[in-house]
């Protein structure tokens, strides 16, 4: 579904990614991990177009991206929750929601698209017409997870979905991500809290130093714990 071959990246003078190579392949749960600054978070923005300098190829169901602006990736079915959220302020949760659809296609509804969100999170269902900012880290991590979901991406990219949230709303972000992917939807996963992703993910792929260092099943992975010392403690 989508392949990155010998990327490469730069913020300024920095280069951050030298060569990475990885597929995402449709129907799975693939996870993304590293130590922070390995640069997990800057492959994902290259693959949504938020890198300004890139070599290399990066292709989406058969597509180049790379001579694609962001804004043109979306429509393709490409979805992205950043680690920082990105909640409007001012804005109500429906209303954050409904900017999920602006680029959609033109057979997503409005309304049944809200009531499918809403019955997915029966939590953001009670708050659709709350200011956003003002519910907890979790619930707004929630948000984001459904602003993404909301156009019915084919995949969707996640960055550090756990970060400070309460586990049981981690447990709750789990089984959602499994019935995305039992839906069909494919998930690249990124994540430092390594055991609950492995426990997630059909596969896993480890980045260190901008480069792909090990690639496996996520069974093998967790089992393999002088590979998670090596690459992934902190």
């Amino acid at each position: 579904m989508l392949e990155i071959d010998r990327l490469d990246a730069w913020y300024g003078p920095s280069h951050v990614l030298h060569g990475l190579s990885l597929d995402v392949r449709q129907g799975e749960i693939l996870a993304l991990v590293g130590r922070n600054g390995a640069g997990k978070t800057t492959t994902m923005k290259a693959v949504m177009g938020l890198i300004p300098k890139v070599a290399g190829s990066v292709r989406f169901l058969g597509q180049d991206l790379l001579g694609r602006p962001a804004h043109a990736r979306f429509p393709l079915g490409l979805a992205y929750v950043p680690e920082d959220r990105r909640i409007v302020p001012g804005l109500s949760v429906r209303e954050n929601l409904k900017l999920g659809l602006l680029r959609a296609s033109a057979a997503i509804k409005e309304g049944p698209a809200i009531a499918e969100i809403a019955e997915t999170f029966p939590r953001l269902a009670e708050r659709l017409d709350q200011t956003a900012v003002t519910m907890s880290g979790g619930e707004q991590q929630m948000l984001a997870i459904a602003r993404a979901m909301i156009a019915r991406p084919k995949l969707i990219l996640l960055d550090e979905p756990s970060e400070g949230i309460m586990p049981v709303l981690v447990e709750e972000m789990g089984r959602l991500f499994l019935a995305l992917r039992e839906r069909g939807v494919t998930l690249l996963l990124v994540e430092q809290n390594v055991e609950w992703a492995l426990n997630l993910a059909d596969r896993a792929v480890i980045i260190d130093q901008g480069a792909v260092v090990h690639e496996s099943s996520a069974a093998a992975l967790r089992a393999d714990t002088e590979i998670q010392d090596r690459y992934c403690a902190v």
